[in-house]
């Protein structure tokens, strides 16, 4: 098959890199940054640029671009995308991108699956890809409720081939609601964390508590405040939730109150515990 990608940053490189290595088939991709596709032919990540001319030869489209890009993207080449080829994003929301996109896969007869890789690392662009990245990872899928199961199979097999192991299926809904505790409320606090004053004096007097805490601070802003912004409500809903539990570990700071303070560390411990259980099942 014919495999166009579209942006070659850290998801898309990867996704490029690990398909090359991986698979027979022919990767085509595109980026804004003209350095990014030589080096990425140079290196033989793919096989030839994704020129304008070659999107109506592509069976699979893998889009790695910010939400709006991805509509734009769509909403530009509908009237070219091969009939029957089959439209992936990477996008981290799933409302703002898979509404408009269905549609214009109906009206133009192709067919349009929300993705999301659920893996990423603090380094960001196309120097940091890696073809291991996605290895044992979790894939989040977004099809309509329409799609057959021939066509979510041949999209399958070639996550499959680069390392997917675990695969999820959801309504744009239930992935932006989940979505919001799990990645965006988690990039929130790490961000709120790391500016205080006391951070600046951790050497010495941090380990892997510290480390932890502050990892995903280290972000691409111009992206993560677009996705915040598209599921605003999931998010301060989160956001509004945890300041309310954090409140309550306040007031027993404020009371010297040990007993509950006790009380409130072990049903987080219990619930950690649930869910480790529970990720080993």
């Amino acid at each position: 098959m014919n495999i166009g990608i579209v942006g070659l940053g850290l998801i898309g490189g990867s996704l490029a890199r690990a398909i090359k290595a991986n698979t027979a088939h022919t990767v085509w991709g595109a980026d804004l940054q003209r350095p990014v596709i030589y080096r990425a032919k140079l290196l033989e990540v793919i096989d030839e640029e994704l020129t304008e001319d070659r999107v109506p030869a592509c069976d699979i489209l893998i889009l790695a671009l910010y939400p709006r890009d991805t509509v734009d993207w769509v909403r530009a080449h509908a009237g070219v995308i091969q009939r029957g080829a089959v439209v992936v994003d990477c996008a981290g929301v799933k409302r703002a991108v898979c509404g408009p996109c269905w549609a214009l896969a109906e009206e133009n007869g192709f067919t349009f699956i929300g993705g999301h890789p659920m893996e990423g690392m603090a380094k960001i662009g196309f120097a940091n890809a890696r073809r291991d990245l996605f290895v044992n990872a979790s894939l989040i899928l977004v099809p309509h409720r329409d799609l057959d199961i021939e066509t979510m199979k041949k999209v399958k097999d070639v996550f499959d081939a680069i390392g997917f192991t675990r695969y999820e299926i959801a309504t744009p809904e239930k992935h932006d609601r989940i979505i919001a505790l799990t990645s965006q409320l988690a990039h929130v606090v790490s961000s709120a964390y790391v500016k205080s004053p006391t951070a600046l004096e951790h050497r010495g007097f941090s380990a892997g508590s510290f480390r932890d805490m502050t990892r995903v601070a280290f972000l691409n802003e111009k992206m993560w405040a677009e996705l915040f912004l598209l599921n605003r409500e999931d998010l301060r809903r989160e956001l509004r939730g945890l300041i309310g539990r954090l409140e309550q570990y306040d007031a027993a700071l404020a009371a010297g109150d040990e007993e509950r303070m006790a009380a409130l560390l072990r049903e987080g411990r219990e619930i950690k515990t649930e869910l480790d259980r529970e990720d080993r099942e």
